[in-house]
């Protein structure tokens, strides 16, 4: 698999990395959609409650000068693909309003939660900041009923509960780089963290040798909501 997976409405897995992938019923992985003609490096992908799929990409791990390059692309359910926002900062997590109306993307170059008005022919507008997050970096992320967004931070090592506007409603200390952060189990109140040492894009390899990953739980405040 890639670097991020989500699931289309009969349950098949899609799943990004140079491209983006479907998992097929019999285990073999096919092409969901060429985005070729839009960017390279796809990173996180998000299907909202309409099987409409969105996938960030373009992402470089080196600060670039000018227009950040990170992008998203829309895969539509009758399989059009056409980029939909340009201009982020290393795009990360993505999550979707319960009501399919708000697209939030964690840009962790720029520290911040970005926010796109989702229009009914699914384009997306309206770019605004939902939540700054000086000092962070926030990657994976998620939404809960109160409206508030968790977001997982790599190098501090924490998940961060957050409200729009930037108010922090409340934050986990991890002893290693926070990846990626999910609410589920029974009431939706388990919040699940994806936790790793991290030492760079140069220990990468070491780091996975080392199998320094956990699966890490707590209880959360409020339950899932939106989407994944």
């Amino acid at each position: 698999f890639g670097w991020t997976v989500d699931w289309l409405p009969d349950h098949r897995l899609v799943t990004t990395g140079q491209g983006l992938l479907r998992r097929e019923p019999d285990g073999s992985l096919v092409a969901h959609a060429d985005l070729g003609d839009i960017a390279d490096n796809w990173n996180e992908v998000v299907v909202d409650g309409r099987n409409n799929v969105y996938v960030n990409g373009g992402i470089s791990f080196e600060p670039t000068e000018g227009k950040p390059p990170g992008v998203i692309a829309l895969v539509a359910p009758d399989g059009t693909v056409r980029r939909v926002a340009d201009g982020l900062a290393f795009p990360n997590g993505m999550a979707i309003t319960p009501d399919n109306r708000t697209l939030i993307v964690a840009e962790s170059y720029a520290e911040q939660l970005t926010a796109y008005d989702v229009g009914d022919d699914r384009s997306l507008s309206g770019r605004r900041v939902w939540a700054p997050t000086p000092g962070d970096h926030p990657d994976g992320i998620c939404l809960d009923a109160d409206g508030a967004a968790w977001y997982a931070d790599v190098g501090n090592a924490h998940c961060v509960r957050v409200r729009e506007g930037g108010d922090v409603l409340g934050t986990v200390a991890l002893d290693r780089g926070a990846f990626a952060c999910m609410l589920g189990g029974p009431g939706g109140l388990t919040l699940f963290i994806v936790a790793a040492e991290w030492r760079g894009m140069e220990g990468v390899e070491a780091t996975m040798a080392d199998r320094t990953g956990q699966v890490l739980l707590t209880v959360a405040p409020a339950p899932h909501a939106g989407w994944p």
